[in-house]
């Protein structure tokens, strides 16, 4: 452990803390199991998000499990959980009374010691040499559990590290919650703008549903031009030591995409005869059993792309923007269509037969700007939820050394938005 300032001491976990470990009921057993009004929540590592609060579990024990097999220790709410198998060091705080099982223990702080200081303490201590490795994955036995060394400064500083935490944690969580809800508001707005449209129009009824009654409906390959790109041989250094961006399935997000992680080289767009698409290009994944297929991107670069994806390219009565917000509330209809053996996937047939709604040029446009803006709303709020994270984690690790000191920060621009 590094220099630490002369206030501060290091003292073994089981100096800190008392501890205990969870179990898992029979499974034999479905009286243990069985959800009723008595049912109290029991927590998996699944269930804890780091640094958050559990509120609700995946699965439940009976009152029966309680008695037999926690002797009714019900960990109270506000209790710090941590685990130690596998996932190691992810820390939760419950927010509702509840069992865990024996890959996570409850924390007990002894005086003296902040909880929160110790749950972001444990949570970024390198637990790379206290493991055990199992055959089932990595672990820490009670010994060595009682061995972590924690580095402890006054209460009161503990206290300040804590706060300044809780507020990022706090600032990231207002970016989190704001990026959802604006998701949301777009997909609510889609619903009704590709049914609705802005005019007031009368609507009528087509092969996918009601629509204004200027709306044409048509298929995609009759608005735009559908191929697919090829990927050179990754045996070949040369290929991709150039300045063409290559975009692969993996970075089609939804997004609008302005730069590329992978480059090719003139050689691989002569020797493949690579098509380089212009911006307005959309890009369609076209496999993947994830949330890959089906998702689709604008380019607003010149870039080349694999055979994995479709290359959308809008004519002139049609606009890209409009056609690709279109091509996002079709998400869920294109991840149904297709299927070859065990590999779920599109391919140009399907897309060029998928439905299609066309309002005027001027009316895209006008949806395509509403549309726009929640999107843009979006990702800013992710961008600076990421910007949050990572000002977290550095914090994280030099307020824990005293390579920081806590009173000299000044974070009042994290004041929790409303």
């Amino acid at each position: 452990m590094r220099s630490l300032p002369r206030s501060w001491t290091v003292e073994p976990f089981s100096a800190v803390a008392r501890y205990s470990a969870g179990r898992t009921p029979s499974r034999a057993n479905p009286v243990y199991w069985n959800a009723n009004a008595g049912a109290v929540p029991w927590v998996a590592i699944a269930d804890m998000e780091n640094y958050g609060t559990i509120k609700a579990t995946a699965e439940a024990v009976s009152e029966v499990a309680g008695r037999e097999v926690f002797r009714g220790r019900i960990i109270p709410a506000g209790t710090l959980l941590m685990s130690f198998k596998l996932t190691i060091g992810r820390v939760a705080t419950l927010a509702v009374p509840a069992f865990h099982n024996e890959a996570i223990i409850s924390i007990y702080p002894r005086s003296g010691v902040d909880q929160r200081y110790l749950g972001y303490y444990l949570s970024q201590v390198d637990y790379e040499d206290h493991q055990d490795r199992q055959i089932k994955g990595n672990t820490l036995n009670q010994a060595k559990i009682d061995q972590i060394q924690v580095a402890l400064p006054p209460t009161e500083v503990q206290t300040r590290i804590a706060d300044v935490l809780d507020r990022c944690r706090q600032a990231i969580e207002v970016e989190r919650s704001a990026s959802k809800l604006t998701q949301e508001l777009k997909e609510a707005c889609m619903a009704d703008l590709f049914s609705k449209g802005l005019r007031g129009e009368e609507q009528r009824e087509t092969e996918i549903g009601s629509v204004p009654g200027s709306w044409g409906v048509t298929t995609l390959g009759s608005v735009a031009k559908l191929s697919t790109g090829t990927t050179p041989s990754t045996k070949d250094a040369r290929y991709y030591a150039g300045s063409v961006p290559f975009i692969k399935t993996a970075d089609v997000v939804n997004n609008r995409i302005r730069t590329a992680t992978t480059f090719v080289s003139d050689h691989a767009l002569n020797d493949y005869s690579l098509s380089v698409y212009p911006a307005g290009t959309l890009l369609m994944a076209m496999y993947g059993q994830g949330k890959t297929r089906g998702q689709v991107s604008l380019l607003e670069i010149e870039a080349t792309t694999t055979q994995n994806a479709a290359a959308i390219q809008p004519y002139r009565d049609c606009d890209s923007t409009f056609l690709w917000h279109y091509l996002m509330s079709c998400y869920q209809r294109l991840r149904g269509m297709g299927s070859l053996g065990h590999v779920s996937h599109l391919n140009l047939g399907y897309l060029r037969d998928l439905p299609i709604l066309m309002p005027s040029l001027d009316e895209q446009r006008e949806i395509a700007s509403i549309l726009d803006a929640l999107h843009d709303k979006a990702s800013l709020h992710r961008q600076k939820e990421a910007v949050l994270e990572e000002l977290f984690e550095a914090l994280l690790t030099r307020l824990m050394t005293g390579e920081i000191d806590v009173n000299d920060l000044d974070l009042s621009a994290l004041q929790p938005a409303t």
